[in-house]
């Protein structure tokens, strides 16, 4: 009885804490998740000679360029695209009375809905009202997202630049052959997920020129502003990813002129079969390789337990757990019967295309190329 009550106030203690520390771990995770990300670059530059501290803060800049410059693109995007909504907001009102009168045999009238925008006791006037009401409470809320993000840095900061030592002191605490499986699952980690930001990042590059090629082409506005979101988002956003990137330039199409739309609509599609077909297998080759419902069904899994940051999380994890099983589980032979003999006969395909892509990627790469963390 005594232990029975010991284990039942451990775990009720535990469960208490993890619920407390909800947010602490998911910045740690998210910390090493990036760690894991960007040291391979670092390590790549500390044996040319810099510094590891130096090759970190390095990293950060860039990282920290892109970000900015994707977030002004979309924000002047946004900016813009509101400025030209209110200024033809009085042209929109009288479409929608007009199609509402004809389509549907109602009997509205657009001067009496202009004078309810601009009616300072009107209800919309008492909506836009409570939503000032609600920017204190917006403000605590991007300070608090701001002192999360800076907490994720120096973390991420410190993982990597001190990762040797944070390794060795790892390490000085166990027996030689669990330091070697602690290492060897590190460096798995890190080569994981760093093939996984390259693999996302080089589709996310491909996406991004092919789309803003073709808006440039049509005039849709801001061209570079949406391939940048089309590239981002299409990349990394798990599962439906795609449907949104696909779905704002394809508004802001539609909203400028209807036969654009249609032609962007039409080349989305097509670039995503492109890109599942041809350049997926290639990039991933020698990067990530995971089953497309293994993906789907972790990015499920890693929202429902921590969110948005899960479900981003969700894939390079996978593809770790993946080694693993593949490293440490023994594999048999299958019986060969009528339930097998399609799957054997398609995966025979596939590692012939495989091969065929990975020696293709050899002789274009110089044969001396090697990995070390």
């Amino acid at each position: 009885m005594v232990v029975f009550f010991a284990m039942y106030v451990a775990v009720t203690t535990g469960g208490i804490l993890l619920d407390k520390l909800r947010t602490l771990i998911i910045i740690v995770l998210l910390s090493l998740f990036l760690s894991f990300a960007i040291e391979p670059a670092v390590n790549a530059m500390s044996r040319r000679g810099i510094r590891r501290g130096a090759a970190t803060g390095l990293m950060f800049l860039i990282l920290l360029a892109l970000m900015a410059l994707f977030f002004w693109a979309i924000g002047s995007l946004i900016a813009d695209q509101v400025a030209k909504f209110a200024d033809e907001a009085p042209g929109y009102v009288d479409e929608i009375v007009n199609f509402s009168n004809d389509r549907f045999n109602t009997d509205l009238n657009a001067d009496e809905l202009r004078t309810q925008l601009t009616d300072p006791e009107g209800p919309f006037r008492s909506f836009a009202e409570g939503l000032a009401d609600d920017v204190v409470g917006l403000s605590f809320t991007v300070v608090s997202l701001l002192f999360q993000m800076f907490t994720v840095g120096l973390f991420t900061f410190y993982l990597v630049a001190d990762g040797p030592q944070l390794r060795r002191t790892i390490c000085s605490m166990l027996p030689e052959a669990r330091q070697r499986e602690v290492l060897r699952a590190w460096e798995l980690a890190i080569d994981k997920t760093g093939g996984y930001i390259y693999s996302r990042a080089l589709l996310a590059l491909l996406s991004g020129i092919a789309h803003w090629i073709l808006m440039a082409s049509l005039g849709v506005p801001f061209a570079l502003a949406l391939a940048l979101w089309v590239g981002v988002i299409s990349q990394f956003v798990p599962v439906v990813g795609t449907y949104i990137a696909g779905a704002l330039p394809i508004l802001i199409a539609l909203l400028n002129e209807p036969v654009t739309a249609l032609w962007l609509v039409i080349f989305v599609f097509a670039y995503q079969q492109l890109e599942n077909y041809v350049f997926a297998p290639r990039v991933t080759a020698h990067t990530l390789e995971i089953h497309p419902a293994v993906a789907f069904g972790s990015a499920i899994a890693g929202a429902g337990i921590l969110g948005p940051v899960g479900a981003v999380l969700a894939l390079p994890t996978a593809a770790v757990l993946q080694a693993f099983i593949s490293t440490y589980i023994r594999r048999h032979d299958v019986v060969d019967t009528p339930l097998t003999e399609e799957v054997r006969r398609r995966r025979r395909r596939w590692l012939r295309r495989k091969t065929v892509i990975v020696e293709e990627l050899e002789v274009e790469q110089p044969p001396d190329l090697t990995s070390s963390t």
